[in-house]
């Protein structure tokens, strides 16, 4: 294989990362009202209808009935640091993007999994699931 070729497939490697790289970029926002146990930045997020699955609560709630539910959430699980969440896996295609996560509370464990899906230049969160690890 020629220098070129070599350098050619470099680049088109290198460039195929960084675009996926871009495409799963998580808002600020979601991962600070995670950190943060704030609600109400969330639900900033949520769509019209969220399908929503949060301890026993498991449906298709409106934005405001589920801003409810994760503000109850945050107010019995408190996040136990600043940083108590992290991203353990994001992919993405064009339009949409699932995360999974940890969050640390002061009472235990969740694994958090979320699905945004973009809407113009607006994401929002479509699924999300708080699961007890």
């Amino acid at each position: 294989m020629s220098i070129l070729k070599k350098i050619a497939t470099l680049f088109i490697l290198f460039v195929t990362v960084l675009a996926n790289t871009a495409i799963a970029q998580i808002p600020d926002d979601i991962t600070k009202s995670f950190n943060t146990g704030d609600s109400k930045l969330l639900s900033d997020y949520f769509n019209q209808n969220v399908e929503l699955v949060v301890m026993d609560k498991d449906n298709v709630y409106s934005k405001a009935q589920a801003e409810q539910i994760v503000a109850s959430f945050f107010n019995s699980f408190t996040p136990a640091e600043e940083n108590a969440f992290s991203i353990i896996h994001d992919s993405g295609k064009q339009g949409a993007k699932s995360v999974i996560g940890k969050l640390k509370t002061t009472k235990g464990n969740f694994r958090v999994y979320f699905l945004l899906k973009t809407d113009g230049s607006k994401e929002y969160i479509h699924q999300l699931r708080i699961e007890k690890q």
